[in-house]
């Protein structure tokens, strides 16, 4: 696609490799943080893989996606999930409909980066 809704292709590879990404995304009120997250489904190959030691690739995936909201002064603790919100979730069977959630969401791919680059208290 042309219109900048393609992932990167280290995202896509991290994606396929079922690791899972994070946008931070605008709050409803400014004394919180709101991020979407994106979590790749598990199958049982997969779970053999990891049993032995490596990581299985699946470009025909399924996703799970939660927009999650937090008090921004408890984000970087351990009680972030005091008054946390879950906005809205969905899940995605493949590749385009993540895309098309993303998309209705207001969410472009380009915002998602790893957990560790990311504020998201998870």
């Amino acid at each position: 696609m042309d219109d900048g809704s393609d992932w990167s292709a280290d995202k896509l590879t991290a994606l396929r490799l079922g690791r899972r990404l994070v946008a931070e995304v605008s709050a409803t009120r400014p004394d919180r943080r709101a991020f979407v997250d994106v979590r790749p489904t598990w199958s049982e190959p997969d779970a053999r893989a990891r049993d032995e030691g490596w990581v299985r690739s699946d470009a025909g995936r399924g996703f799970r996606l939660e927009h999650w909201e937090y008090d921004s002064e408890r984000v970087d603790g351990f009680d972030y999930d005091i008054g946390a919100a879950l906005i809205k979730s969905a899940d995605a069977s493949d590749e385009s409909e993540l895309i098309t959630v993303l998309s209705e969401w207001g969410v472009r791919p380009g915002l998602f980066v790893h957990p560790w680059d990311s504020g998201d208290p998870k």
